[in-house]
């Protein structure tokens, strides 16, 4: 029987898509709504097709886990190294606050994809390349990327987002401040979080700022 005319081409299933459809389950309900049936539907496939592809979920994480890592943008070894860190870590944030379900699973897997193992390599080679040691280029790495999860989870949880938007949430909250007992969360709320302008996400370029400027001066002279 012809195919209707109506009927959508259906891309063939591999392994690319079915995690590019693992990403978009999860982008939308969180790693808790990522099973083997919400990834069949969301393929418009039975369960045990998926299963051809991948034996369990831990194989899908894994394999979600390096394509988010593929995301990011990679630093290079041959370009001015702070740079070079701070164009990966603002990409980095950015990759996380689309797939916010990632930021506690990026350092978790035990079976890393060759995205990831290439993403930590070119991180290393930057480091080592701009003159820091062994010892200092692992500090430099977990601080970096402390900070950028960090950031990354506190700005997924903030119940407002972009710029001026806090005033949106700022109402109830300010009417707890009115028994006086909390001046300086007034303080900062007035002269600072509520006037025009006022975006969390600049503090991420404030704090990284500090922590380059920091790592710098360890640098042999």
């Amino acid at each position: 029987m012809p195919r209707s005319a109506a009927a959508p081409e259906r891309a063939p299933l591999n392994r690319e898509r079915v995690l590019r459809s693992a990403v978009a389950v999860a982008d939308k309900g969180g790693i808790a709504g990522l099973t083997i049936r919400s990834l069949a539907d969301e393929l418009g496939v039975k369960p045990m097709s998926v299963y051809h592809y991948f034996a369990n979920k831990a194989e899908i994480l894994d394999g979600i886990v390096d394509l988010v890592f593929s995301q990011i943008e990679l630093p290079s070894p041959d370009g001015e190294w702070m740079a070079e860190i701070r164009r990966r870590a603002h990409s980095a944030r950015a990759v996380l606050r689309q797939h916010s379900w990632a930021i506690a699973l990026m350092e978790s897997r035990t079976n890393p994809g060759p995205a990831t193992l290439k993403h930590h390599n070119a991180n290393l080679a930057t480091w080592r390349a701009a003159g820091f040691s062994v010892a200092m280029t692992a500090h430099a790495y977990a601080l970096i990327d402390s900070y950028i999860y960090g950031f990354a989870v506190q700005e997924a949880a903030l119940p407002f987002e972009g710029r001026d938007s806090a005033a949106e949430v700022a109402g109830p909250i300010m009417e707890l401040f009115a028994t006086g007992e909390y001046p300086y969360m007034v303080e900062i709320a007035t002269e600072h979080v509520l006037q025009p302008g006022y975006d969390f996400g600049d503090e991420f370029e404030f704090g990284l700022t500090l922590i380059l400027d920091g790592l710098a001066r360890q640098l042999p002279s």
